[in-house]
């Protein structure tokens, strides 16, 4: 076992699962995959593929979408390599570890010849592929014949690009079409310009794109793939912090292009013109990081998806998507999801890669789970073991950094790692932790994000991270071949953590949760049909990309201005650029920088709709162990000014909410009541923040705020107590809305348990007397505008999750509540009116127990 003794003896270890080492099993090079790209892979210490490597490829090369759903280090990025290596990289040499010849980015290189192998046994190009060669497709034909003129004309943006210079017949002397054989062509838009293309010889290199969440995480990637790869392949990693110079070469050149759904949301789909050589020839998408796709952001991606490849038809091609996740239930439904396909697609969830013995470790804290995690750090790099501690918020990390920097007694190194850092300040980090400079971090799931790091000797996550998916992914990172992997996980004090660690089963056991999006949801997709109304002008038959309420909603834009009907369809008729107004992290506009008064250095960044939870007036920040007081908070000028200053206390908010009930969807018995579900709007606002001492957490005092009010439409799951039962249980109103209260933060902290969320995600409101219901009411709410869909699932699970929510409040051992039942970290009054023994009879009364 990896579990040292004095871990396994401490008496906080209170459950340990061990796994053994598997095997491996190999499979065979696709019959199809170059010999000298094969020879590369070997000279780089790849014998053979493993069995799921190759199916995964197979599945791509016989043009069929894929979610592969395996553990982390199973060597997914090899899996989709496979196919877009022999479609895409030169063919003439072999594959080489070494990347010399590989274009930089941002090069000028003329664009190489592929080696396209023909797609089934037929010999016919499959669906959005074409025959070699280079040149860029005609752009999309435009509908209807007010489309050229007058104010329906589309955005300057959305026209057609010239036809490429480079031209020579097809090989065979008849027309190619991208939809079959010679003669067939595709119907609806997409022939019209792939029939005028192939009648006019021209030809469309193959192409693939690469989508991260992150920047980081794409980069992390181009360097894989320059190493997997054949010399001159280009490829390159775009973002918004490339320069002109390398933006051009992935227009022009880039057979492999990395990138993330922000870049091609804002810069790619509105100028796809420009972009006509890469989506004409798109055969490939690749999606990593699928589970992470979910509640609004995954809506907004998958929008951004269906607009991607609305375009791409109008091109010509139809690419293969690719969804690399980490082990998720039902992949193939969540990725059809994503991609917009009506029935779940190809599944590869069976890892055949060989993995060390791992052990985890339940370790239940005494005290803070932050001051044992410093502790457990400290101790593990001490011992030699490059170690990880994953924990939930930026502040914590620099907090578990700080407190195992102490700690040492070796002159090994240990820091923080989170966003909100310069990214020269992150690159240093990532480099030093790979090349082992560095012993031990602590980090938010940034660095989960940031950079494909395996091989790590130790993991500790600091509280369950709110899904399995995410749990496994951080334990993933620990283990290499020839040490066994160590996993600690520390129970957080709030109610989730303390079930789950009640019933160890539900995590070594239980399935991993499936992925919830709503792209659907008309906050989302309301704006993302006006974008792709001016990428090129909306059809009745656009629906096949953006569901049957498609049309109804466009005429809603039309309606309010936002888009004009005509004949033909739906267009763009304003001069701004209808991006511009979508956010796809919904962070109102963008970060908040955070500048040192003296010396107006750029500390960091927050996201401005946290803002004002975050560096308020009077706030402390922390980074890399130096405190810094908050002087000034403006976010019309997205920047809050602070100074260096070690004040003894930290700061926490205080903000009310209100919430009213616009609409019921959906209603049902639940015991003695009902449980609905529906639209509510919420009021917040931050109206103070408490002082509390850095050591012992006593408050000082109480500080008056006046900051703005957010207002926002979400979804709901909410309770009513019927009069008689609160008379029969002969609670005051005071204890009767403390109850609620205590009810609120414990269901909240366990919906988890039920839907794919973290508590961050969602929120609550409860009331003695609400104005909508007149009655003492409970409401948990998606913390995002429309809707994520956890509501929904709440309402769905509303008997389980009452009962485990009755549960925690009956069993937890303290006396008048604690983190692990009634008090939440996220409350806005600083955990007051609460009363958990009420809530555990007022919940009874209400279930029927």
């Amino acid at each position: 076992m990896a579990v040292p003794e004095w871990l396994s003896e401490h008496p906080s270890a209170i459950h340990i699962d061990h796994r053994d080492a598997t095997g491996g099993r190999r499979g065979q090079w696709p019959a199809w995959f170059s010999p000298h790209h094969r020879e590369g892979l070997v000279a780089h210490g790849i014998e053979t593929p493993w069995e799921h490597q190759v199916r995964v490829a197979e599945l791509m090369h016989a043009r069929r979408h894929v979610a592969v759903s395996t553990p982390t280090a199973s060597g997914k990025t090899l899996a989709y390599l496979l196919a877009i290596i022999a479609d895409t990289a030169p063919a003439g040499v072999p594959t080489n570890s070494a990347t010399a010849g590989a274009p930089p980015d941002g090069a000028p290189q003329k664009a190489v010849g592929n080696g396209i192998p023909t797609d089934g046994p037929s010999g016919r190009a499959a669906p959005g592929s074409a025959p070699g060669g280079t040149g860029a497709p005609m752009g999309p034909a435009r509908p209807g014949a007010e489309a050229g003129a007058g104010a329906d004309a589309p955005h300057p943006s959305g026209g057609p690009p010239h036809l490429s210079e480079g031209r020579r017949p097809p090989p065979d002397g008849l027309p190619r079409f991208p939809g079959g054989p010679p003669g067939r062509p595709r119907a609806g838009r997409a022939a019209t310009a792939s029939s005028a293309s192939a009648l006019l010889g021209i030809h469309r290199e193959p192409t693939a794109l690469y989508l991260a969440p992150t920047k980081a995480l794409a980069h992390d990637q181009r360097r894989v793939a320059r190493e997997l790869g054949p010399k001159g392949w280009p490829i390159v990693a775009l973002d918004g912090d490339s320069d002109a110079a390398t933006r051009r070469f992935a227009r022009e050149h880039a057979r492999l292009v990395l990138t993330n759904p922000d870049m091609l949301h804002h810069a790619v789909l509105p100028r796809h013109a420009r972009w006509a050589r890469l989506l004409g020839g798109l055969r490939h998408v690749v999606i990593d990081e699928g589970h992470r796709y979910r509640g609004v952001f995954g809506a907004q991606v998958a929008c951004v998806i269906r607009r991607l490849r609305r375009l791409c038809r109008a091109y010509g091609s139809d690419p293969v998507f690719v969804i690399a996740s980490a082990t998720s239930a039902s992949p193939g439904e969540s990725a059809a999801r994503l991609i917009g396909e009506p029935e779940p697609i190809d599944e590869v969830t069976l890892d055949t890669a060989p993995h060390p013995a791992r052990d985890v470790v339940l370790w239940r804290p005494e005290g803070d789970p932050g001051t044992d995690t410093a502790a457990l750090l400290a101790r593990l790099v001490d011992d030699g073991r490059q170690t990880i501690a994953f924990v939930p918020s930026r502040a914590q990390s620099e907090l578990v950094a700080e407190g195992a920097g102490r700690s040492l007694r070796t002159d090994r190194r240990v820091l923080a790692y989170r966003a909100g850092y310069l990214a020269g300040d992150r690159r240093e980090i990532e480099h030093a932790l790979t090349t082992g400079g560095l012993a031990g971090v602590a980090a938010t799931n940034a660095l989960e994000l940031g950079m494909d790091i395996s091989g790590m000797d130790a993991v500790l996550i600091c509280g369950f991270p709110g899904t399995l998916a995410s749990l496994w992914q951080q334990a993933g990172r620990a283990g290499r071949a020839d040490r066994d992997a160590l996993v600690v996980v520390l129970a957080n004090q709030n109610p989730l953590d303390a079930y789950l660690f009640a019933h160890p089963e539900l995590i070594f056991d239980a399935p991993v949760e499936r992925t919830v999006l709503s792209p659907d949801n008309p906050y989302v997709l309301g704006p993302h049909l006006a974008a792709a109304a001016q990428e090129m002008p909306l059809q009745p038959d656009d629906a096949r990309w953006f569901g049957p309420g498609m049309a109804a909603l466009a005429d809603q834009l039309a309606s309010a201005g936002l888009l004009r009907r005509r004949r033909t369809g739906w267009f763009w008729p304003r001069p701004e650029r209808a991006v511009d107004a979508i956010d796809l992290r919904g962070l109102e506009g963008g970060p908040l920088d955070i500048v040192e008064t003296e010396s107006g250095r750029v500390l960091g960044q927050v996201d401005l709709e946290a803002a004002d939870r975050s560096v308020f007036p009077g706030a402390v920040y922390l980074q890399q162990g130096e405190q810094y007081v908050v002087d000034r908070f403006a976010p019309e000028r997205r920047e809050a000014l602070v100074r260096r200053q070690r004040p003894g206390y930290h700061t926490q908010p205080l903000s009310t909410t209100q919430a009213r009930i616009l609409h019921e969807d959906a209603g049902r018995r639940f015991g003695a009541t009902q449980v609905r579900t529906g639209d509510v709007e919420l009021v917040t606002q931050v109206i103070g923040y408490l002082r509390r001492d850095e050591r012992t957490g006593q408050v000082w005092d109480e500080n008056p705020l006046e900051l703005d009010e957010h207002r926002m439409v979400t979804k709901a799951v909410w309770w009513t107590v019927p009069q008689e039962v609160a008379d029969r249980l002969g609670l005051s109103a005071v204890r009767l809305g403390s109850a609620a209260h205590a009810v609120e933060h414990t269901a909240i902290g366990l919906l988890p348990a039920f839907a794919p969320c973290d508590r961050w995600d969602i929120g609550g409101v409860s009331m003695v007397m609400h104005p909508d219901t007149e009655l003492c009411t409970i409401i948990v709410h998606d913390g995002v505008a429309g809707g994520a869909g956890f509501a929904a699932r709440g309402y769905e699970m509303a008997d389980e999750w009452g009962r485990a929510t009755l549960e925690r409040l009956r069993t937890c051992a303290c006396f008048d509540g604690c983190p692990a039942c009634v008090v939440s970290p996220k409350c806005g009054n600083a955990n007051q009116h609460l009363d958990k023994e009420a809530a555990a009879q007022l919940l009874a009364a209400l279930i029927g127990d």
